[in-house]
């Protein structure tokens, strides 16, 4: 058992080193508000608080990333001049919160005090999720219809209009621009998902206007193209190191339509969504996958076993992180590994997988709520040590390391504290988070063991020993590094406690 120390704002928790835990590893959970009624149903406090309890929870069961829904349906958990508040934050479209605030903001910065990474999620098409949704007489599917499809009682901004992709594309600009997000991550629909067997088809008039003679499914597949190539050039433009991640269906195509496609029977990305996710990763459009398999092991229409290692054969350069099905994962039993449930083999097979670098929970709210125990293996075994964020671009720079290390002692209270780099305009190299490592006396010095990590903070000081609580420390090594927007490394800085 190592003392677990995070920092001054959080509490000394203890863990259970799980030997076979990587030093890296994207550790996250997606945090839905569409058709969650609490959060309507809670004042601004607490609404505040709940995100923090929801981070908190995460945190402790090891998770490094928060995937936070910010625009469900073509709305705002966020103050915007261009879409309207959502209505699943207050329980009407368009009416701010009162007391006004900014929860995504809010969200943003209790992520990254606790260290973790915070993913701002959007729904790119969809307008409302249901058939009873009203919309005001301004809103833009009053104003200009032409430019929205039905299907299943739904609105959808149709992907055949620029103006719909410039749309879109301004609204990931404004929030690149004025939040400090890490990643814009966008879900798995796009042209709409068939209904009982039923495909969408009611595109007939953009068709006449802007198909040019393309095949009706590939120029569909093509409008979609378009508007992932300028969501990443909006992105980049704005911050190059904010990531673009994209979580497909979890299939992308059936072997029998495709020798290129996977070993299932299930709806397919390239087919009936119109998505040919895998042209986007070849051209370098997004930085990862979370292909959702949310199947059991061996499902036969869908078994995650293979789909997981389809997709890590298949990722064309990007990082893959798995979409895994709480509870799914903890309620199928897994006899060929003698276990109740399939989370140990899940867990195991992502990190056998070279080009799969971790995975993402759904939904975060049963690994909060603990569903049969989730929570407790994650954090007593699988995510038990601090993981650093996969590194992006590695080889184009890092950030310079931390000065004057040094221990500080008050009070009967020991901190290891040290100067940050000079704050400039902001860039990738930044140094934005801290890596805390602990060396007992006579142990090896190797920080790429995991179980060495004590601590991955924002701040310049954490506390290593409070002489009320747990062994002394004197005689041990630490050592700190700075991680960058892009969670490259610095150099070491190192102090021992003589």
């Amino acid at each position: 058992m190592r003392k677990y120390l995070l920092t001054l704002i959080l509490t000394i928790t203890f863990s259970f080193a799980y030997g076979e835990n990587p030093k890296r590893e994207f550790r996250g959970a997606w945090l839905h508000v569409i058709g969650q009624s609490q959060w309507q149903n809670k004042n601004v406090a607490q609404q505040k608080k709940y995100i923090e309890e929801q981070l908190d929870k995460l945190l402790e069961a090891g998770c490094n990333a928060v995937i936070f829904q910010v625009r469900p349906t073509a709305d705002a958990l966020y103050i915007s001049d261009i879409e309207p508040w959502s209505s699943w934050l207050t329980g009407k479209r368009g009416k701010a919160p009162s007391p006004l605030w900014d929860p995504m903001e809010f969200a943003i910065n209790e992520a990254h005090k606790r260290g973790m990474e915070f993913h701002a999620w959007l729904n790119p098409y969809r307008v409302t999720s249901n058939t009873k949704e009203t919309l005001p007489a301004s809103h833009l599917v009053n104003k200009e219809p032409h430019r929205f499809i039905k299907f299943n009682g739904q609105i959808f901004f149709d992907p055949a209009y620029p103006e719909n992709r410039d749309h879109i594309s301004n609204v990931v600009k404004d929030i690149v621009k004025r939040y400090d997000v890490d990643g814009i991550h966008i879900d798995d629909y796009f042209y709409p998902y068939p209904v009982n067997g039923k495909k969408f088809q009611n595109d007939d008039e953009s068709y006449k206007k802007f198909g040019k003679g393309m095949e009706r499914n590939a120029w569909r597949r093509h409008n979609v193209d378009l508007l992932i190539e300028q969501l990443r050039t909006t992105i980049k433009d704005e911050k190059d190191w904010v990531r673009f991640g994209v979580s497909p269906f979890g299939i992308w195509r059936n072997k029998k339509n495709d020798p290129r496609g996977s070993e299932s029977s299930g709806l397919q990305n390239y087919d009936d969504l119109y998505a040919d996710v895998l042209l986007w990763a070849n051209n370098g459009w997004i930085d990862y996958l979370a292909p959702q398999l949310y199947w059991p092991l061996d499902l036969a229409a869908a078994p995650s076993r293979h789909l997981a290692k389809w997709w890590n054969d298949n990722a064309n350069g990007v990082d893959v992180y798995i979409g895994q099905d709480v509870q799914r994962t903890m309620t199928n039993a897994d006899p060929g590994n003698n276990d109740s449930n399939e989370l140990d083999t899940k867990v195991r097979m992502s990190r056998e997988l070279p080009n799969v670098k971790g995975n993402i929970w759904w939904h975060g709210y049963w690994v909060t709520d603990n569903l049969k125990g989730v929570a407790d293996s994650l954090a007593l075994k699988y995510q038990s040590t601090i993981a650093l964020p996969p590194a992006y671009r590695e080889n184009q720079g890092k950030p310079e390391g931390v000065k004057n290390l040094r221990l500080v002692k008050e009070k009967g209270q020991v901190f290891l504290s040290w100067d940050k780099p000079a704050a400039r305009k902001p860039k990738s190299t930044d140094p934005v988070r801290f890596v805390v490592y602990q060396f007992f006396p006579g142990e090896e010095i190797n920080i790429e063991d995991s179980e060495t990590i004590i601590a991955m903070t924002p701040l310049n000081m954490v506390l290593i020993e409070d002489s009320s609580a747990g062994p002394s420390a004197e005689g041990s090594t630490f050592i700190v590094t700075a991680l960058d927007r892009l969670n490259r490394e610095s150099e070491p800085a190192i102090v021992k406690w003589k």
